[in-house]
């Protein structure tokens, strides 16, 4: 989540200034203020993390929207401070010639969290109903078979015990206009645009309408969704895990007790007997 540095030393989204509601010179809000509200939300996150553990509960968060929403930003705000061996982040690409063979839920099966575990999809089955609709990459009874086995698949997940959240991240068509130009710009981002991602922009109303067939159909009482704006994407992602951890029980699991004795015979300097020396620091 590190901000790309600018030309004077700084980093790019630093808002030195801001008003009594956090908004910088944008109307959006400053990264310091982000920062002093996500922090406290980070601390909830691994109390979270030690209740998931405890109880031996299983955390499955969906993270939907348009291009350029925002997903990933969100994605590593909630699994940043967490560890890479409960937390998982999953995003999938295009399956292969196998896969295509299977049953279409198949390869998100094996990804699913065990107890005491949290995985975040980064995009998920909702592709069907999405992406390959829109743009052709399914036929319209797959689309159809999809909307009508997914609540099924989805209340047998959450019957078995699964804590599962879905969410669409909103988004109007000139921010995502405005970061599709830095991400191609930006030779940090460029990976993230594909032919698809600039052939899609023509679509965004067909995205529209597809999303509310998408929710029609999918948006249940075990498994509901929940839309955030992200035209604010710090706002958004804020808004978001607020969210995520109102609707999981507040259950402090205190964390264990560390004894920090100093080391016996004092501190050492790393040596190197062998020939294998370390490189140069620049």
């Amino acid at each position: 989540m590190a901000d790309k540095k600018s030309k004077n030393g700084g980093k790019r989204g630093d808002d030195k200034s801001s008003d009594r509601n956090g908004n910088g010179k944008n109307g959006k809000l400053s990264k310091s203020d982000y920062l002093e509200r996500l922090q406290p939300m980070q601390v909830e996150l691994n109390n979270l993390g030690r209740w998931l553990q405890h109880a031996r509960k299983r955390l499955l968060v969906i993270v939907e929207g348009r291009d350029t929403a925002g997903k990933g930003g969100v994605i590593s705000a909630i699994s940043e401070t967490l560890s890479p061996r409960q937390c998982r982040t999953v995003a999938l690409g295009k399956p292969s010639e196998r896969e295509q063979g299977e049953w279409y839920f198949q390869r998100y099966m094996t990804h699913l969290p065990s107890a005491g575990e949290i995985v975040l999809f980064d995009r998920s089955w909702y592709n069907r109903a999405g992406v390959e609709a829109v743009m052709g990459f399914c036929t319209p009874q797959q689309t159809d078979d999809f909307l009508k086995q997914a609540p099924v698949l989805e209340r047998l997940l959450v019957d078995d015990g699964l804590l599962l959240f879905k969410y669409w991240l909103t988004v109007d068509q000139q921010q995502q206009e405005e970061r599709f130009a830095e991400r191609a710009e930006d030779p940090l981002k460029q990976w993230k645009l594909s032919p698809i991602d600039l052939e899609a922009r023509q679509h965004y109303e067909d995205y529209g309408r597809a999303r509310d067939r998408m929710l029609a159909h999918t948006h249940t009482k075990q498994a509901p969704w929940t839309l955030v704006d992200f035209n604010d994407q710090r706002r958004g992602r804020l808004t978001l895990i607020r969210h995520l951890l109102d609707h999981l029980p507040d259950v402090t699991v205190p964390a264990k007790e560390l004894q920090f004795p100093a080391v016996k015979g004092g501190l050492k300097e790393e040596r190197f007997d062998w020939k294998l020396k370390p490189i140069k620091s620049l």
